[in-house]
């Protein structure tokens, strides 16, 4: 089929366009099965990590309250110690505890009190030496993550109180830039340059000097992980990020960093993931679902699976939940449910983001009972994200489902480009509103499209 073109523009008098948008004739009527029926048995596969109630008080290993003492020994020991017991908690109580990175291991969950803030040092050179982690979805030996766990089992973090990254216009978040001293950009062209001629991990290092900064949380080829209840602020990077991992559960955190690159929740080739009662309020995506950039997450091909996403809010972000661009190791049934969306600074709702560079499978993607306030497009799939068409493998996004999605004012409902090498196959949605349109729907190349029930408004005129 050749793949063609529509702008739907609603005018003032064309509150219902839904025939306009049947693209191409031979769209994909409804599936006769409720994807929303496997929903039980993942969920039944979900299950909080096995940590002893045992408690470890970080006082009693030296912990200090107060800015200017550094607690890194006290949360190594104290972990340690936890750890060789056979696994338990530890506290850490009312006030503030400055700290470098934490490592936690098995059986051992961080717990932060109420009106307890862990607040991390900003010296790079306190985040070496370099540790396995991944980069913009590539491998390699790089500064640790302030929080981390490596192939570790029933590891949690868990309390009311908060983690501040301490990252700022001043520390960290500079290294983002493209030019001057202290730029990512050498680095992050050498870097991808050793993922496509195939270097071997352990000769990928990387540390001071090359302004690659670390995410805030990240579980690394770890088994039942548990995040809940906490404040988290101000990351370098990425803020939860859960690698290559099977079993995690984030709930109930809060999660408030404007930084560049500050997504909130990347789970990363990881599987059987449940992201519940969250508040997120970024620089970047709330939610993205990655699985590796380009060689290296074809090298892993370990894709994000069996996601599901409820009860979340969503306020300043590229994306509410969004699947990609690094995704080259695909992604699969995701389902996302009861969310909240708004913000004059929210750019997407749903948004799948991806190319003929990443390539990778999409597919999969139930979305349903999602509000949404003001956005920028309601539901964007884009296959022309950065270099768009120019690769060699075009990616592919099939059964893509959304229904009782409801929309206050958005610059487009759909908008939706395929590169001409592949095709968006089979997005329906249903018994949904669109209203306050300023732009209407905007459709390239091929696209699948199935409407039923489908209300389109444009914004009032003035």
């Amino acid at each position: 089929m050749r793949p063609r073109t529509a702008v739907v523009a609603l005018g003032a008098a064309a509150a219902v366009a839904i025939g306009a948008l049947r693209l191409p004739a031979d769209a994909l009527p409804p599936a006769a099965d409720d994807p929303w029926a496997r929903l039980p048995a993942i969920l039944a596969r979900i299950r909080p990590p096995a940590i002893p109630a045992r408690d470890f008080p970080l006082a009693d290993f030296g912990g200090r309250a107060g800015g200017g003492h550094d607690n890194s020994g006290a949360f190594r020991a104290a972990i340690e110690a936890c750890h060789r017991a056979g696994g338990g908690r530890v506290v850490v109580p009312a006030g503030d505890f400055l700290t470098g990175p934490i490592h936690l291991k098995s059986r051992v969950a961080l717990h932060v009190s109420k009106d307890a803030t862990i607040r991390f040092v900003t010296e790079p050179a306190r985040y070496l030496p370099a540790v396995l982690t991944r980069w913009e979805g590539v491998e390699l030996m790089n500064y640790s993550p302030l929080v981390y766990a490596y192939d570790a089992e029933d590891v949690a973090i868990t309390g009311e109180g908060t983690l501040d990254g301490q990252a700022d216009e001043t520390h960290w978040w500079p290294w983002k830039k493209t030019t001057g001293p202290e730029s990512q950009k050498p680095a992050r062209d050498r870097l991808f340059r050793m993922a496509e001629d195939g270097v071997p991990v352990a000769e990928r290092v990387f540390g001071e000097g090359d302004f690659l900064r670390p995410s805030f949380v990240e579980p690394y080829r770890s088994r039942n992980v548990l995040i809940e209840g906490v404040t988290i602020r101000n990351a370098p990077m990425w803020v939860v990020h859960p690698v290559l991992s099977q079993n995690v559960i984030v709930r109930n955190v809060t999660i408030v960093s404007h930084g560049p690159n500050n997504d909130g929740c990347n789970p990363e080739s990881s599987s059987d993931v449940l992201i519940e009662g969250a508040l997120f309020d970024t620089g970047d995506d709330c939610i993205a679902l990655k699985s590796g950039r380009n060689a290296d997450g074809r090298r892993l091909a370990t894709p994000v699976e069996r996601v599901v996403v409820r009860n979340c809010r969503m306020k300043a972000g590229h994306g509410g939940v969004t699947i990609g661009s690094e995704i080259s190791g695909g992604a699969r049934d995701v389902y996302a449910e009861h969310c909240v969306m708004s913000s004059p600074d929210l750019d997407r709702g749903l948004r799948i983001k991806t190319n003929a560079v990443r390539g990778g499978v999409i597919e999969n993607v139930f979305v349903r009972d999602v509000e949404i306030g003001q956005v920028g497009s309601a539901i964007d799939i884009d296959m022309f994200y950065e270099e768009g068409a120019t690769g060699a493998f075009p990616p592919v996004v099939r059964n893509v489902r959304v229904e009782r999605m409801t929309v206050a004012k958005a610059a487009y409902a759909l908008f939706l480009r395929a590169i001409p090498q592949s095709s968006i196959d089979g997005l329906t949605v249903r018994d949904s509103a669109f209203r306050g349109l300023a732009q209407g729907n905007r459709l390239e190349g091929e696209v699948r499209l199935s409407l039923d029930r489908v209300r389109f408004e444009p914004a009032a005129a003035r």
